[in-house]
């Protein structure tokens, strides 16, 4: 479908607009919410060893827009011939609350629950529906709770946490971690976590793949057939003669597991009072369904078919950072990743922030990230490949490309707070651009209460 381009740019205004509105308009009520719990909350010492039950010592509330442009999309098979089918929208709120208290052996206990809904829209998840007709938005939310017990006079620290995950009707997560740290002599620490995640894949096909009914197994000239949207939702329209004629049926739609385990080691150090170093290694193996059923496909022949991948894969990434003050009022922030993969991705990433303190309470960040990837050996760009190819995909996350990101972050923390228990303020805005067309923006609110 061919969209006038001035009205495209229009429309993405009004919605940006409107959002950006929502957003003000959540972070001003979360406020007000959290200026009431806090009025009930006394404030507490937290030095010494004394025991001293859980309590509300912290809240953080994130909320963020993202908007998106691009020309191609995985739902689509990487085609171009409808222009902003990659372009994308996502409104992300969430709410952190710390509680700490100290047992009777003087370690201190820090429970934190959070909470993240999205709400995003999506051009090409319409496309699900070969026709264009499944919605185009969903939501997802995410809960989360992590304890850790630390004690101060080993210098160690120990957690466990628990995540979960719902995006509309398709994807379920389930994630659960442990860690641990320990500090020298010498100004250093290590750390170890261990994260599992088990996943299951609601197998939404594109709607010219969804089969028959199993049972009756007739003709599509007049049988009943799936009809999935991309949110999830499935019906069973009954077609005579071709035509569907409707129906309110609702068929259980499969699912696929994956697991992803990941073991991450880190080691930090303080080298003199100006320089500080890390350095991370993470181990990460995935294994069961690692595509996405309603990605689709263009072979070379110019028939359509859906994404298949490798049913493991292992990632080694490698981070180091560096960090040095400049005097009083400059920190020199920098890092860079290193990554391969066993489907043959390598990647390399240079970031570098440089946090300017204006006055002694305010201080502007700009950043800038560079980041480069080869493609995977299973990629191909539309009508690409071959029928005789055992794996494929078009999804363009898997292809080669470099991008860049520039931004800059404003912080803002009075020793008296900014305003009640509001402590800290940051906002922070990125621009992103990657060489297959996608150039994306996105701003971000922090607000943190003590």
């Amino acid at each position: 479908m061919n969209r006038d381009p001035g009205s495209f740019r229009r429309q993405r205004k009004t919605k940006t607009e409107t959002r950006m509105r929502k957003i003000c308009l959540t972070v001003v009520g979360m406020y007000l919410m959290l200026l009431h719990a806090f009025s009930q909350v006394s404030g507490t010492d937290s030095s010494g060893y004394k025991s001293r039950k859980l309590s509300l010592e912290e809240v953080n509330f994130v909320s963020g827009y993202y908007d998106q442009t691009a020309d191609k999309s995985s739902v689509m098979g990487g085609r171009t011939d409808y222009k902003g089918n990659g372009a994308v929208t996502d409104l992300a709120n969430g709410v952190d609350l710390k509680f700490v208290g100290w047992d009777p052996r003087g370690r201190k206990n820090s429970l934190t629950a959070g909470l993240g809904i999205d709400y995003h829209t999506a051009a090409s998840q319409a496309y699900v529906d070969s026709n264009g007709r499944a919605r185009n938005n969903g939501t997802r939310i995410y809960p989360t709770l992590d304890w850790t017990i630390g004690n101060e006079k080993k210098g160690t620290e120990f957690g466990i946490g628990a995540y979960y995950s719902a995006e509309h009707n398709y994807y379920h997560s389930i994630g659960l971690n442990t860690s641990w740290s320990k500090k020298n002599h010498h100004n250093g620490e290590f750390s170890v976590k261990l994260t599992g995640y088990f996943d299951q894949i609601k197998m939404i096909l594109p709607s010219e793949f969804i089969p028959v009914d199993s049972v009756k197994n007739v003709p599509v000239t007049d049988s009943v057939v799936y009809i999935t949207t991309a949110s999830g939702r499935t019906q069973a329209l009954t077609y005579v003669n071709g035509q569907p004629v409707g129906g309110n049926s609702k068929p259980v739609i499969p699912s696929r597991a994956r697991d992803t385990y990941t073991a991450s080691f880190a080691f930090a150090q303080v080298i003199n009072q100006r320089m500080q170093a890390s350095i991370a290694l993470d181990l990460v193996y995935q294994s069961g369904y690692l595509g996405l059923p309603f990605h689709r496909v263009y072979l070379k022949s110019g028939k359509d078919t859906i994404e298949n991948l490798p049913s493991r894969r292992f990632k080694v990434p490698i981070g180091l950072r560096l960090n040095y003050f400049l005097g009083d009022n400059v920190v020199i922030r920098t890092y860079y990743r290193f990554y391969a993969d066993s489907w043959g991705m390598m990647s390399h990433t240079a970031n570098i922030e440089i946090p300017v303190k204006v006055t002694p309470f305010f201080s502007i960040s700009p950043f800038y990230r560079y980041y480069v990837q080869t493609a995977v050996t299973y990629f191909a760009p539309y009508e690409k490949h071959l029928v005789t190819d055992q794996y494929y995909s078009s999804n363009y996350a898997l292809a080669a490309f470099t991008s860049q990101t520039f931004g800059v972050g404003m912080r803002l923390a009075p020793p008296k707070g900014v305003i009640g228990h509001l402590k800290v303020l940051e906002v922070r805005y990125a621009h992103y651009t990657q060489t297959t067309d996608l150039v994306a923006n996105g701003i971000s609110v922090n607000l943190t209460f003590k």
